[in-house]
């Protein structure tokens, strides 16, 4: 029988006093980081046996504006590709690279095209 590996992914959020967070780090020893800063998380798990999301959307006090609105484009780019490659929807992924574009236009992120 094969043996079974683990690997952890650790998220540590230090608070302040009013429990705002004030310190994100992130450890994943396998993938080379540890006690990396970090100004935003986005996390979503799938519970199947409910057939919904968990999420977990925690952002420090110090993070700019200007940054959140980069990261969430950023954040809509990168879900058209782990789309495209969970379910090879082509016309789907497209479409939804065009809404992050459209996103950044309107935000003045980018140019628009």
């Amino acid at each position: 029988m094969a043996t079974k590996q683990t690997s952890e992914i650790v998220l540590k959020v230090i608070l302040d006093e009013n429990k705002i967070p004030e310190k994100l780090e992130w450890s994943a020893v396998d993938g080379g980081v540890d006690k990396q800063e970090s100004k935003a998380f986005l996390l979503s798990v799938w519970d199947h046996k409910q057939k919904e999301t968990l999420k977990m959307d925690l952002w420090t006090k110090d993070m700019p504006v200007d940054d959140m609105k980069f990261f969430f484009y950023q954040t809509l780019l990168s879900l058209a590709d782990t789309f495209h490659r969970a379910t090879n929807d082509e016309k789907m992924t497209a479409t939804m690279r065009d809404f992050a574009e459209y996103f950044a236009e309107k935000l003045e992120l980018i140019e628009k095209k």
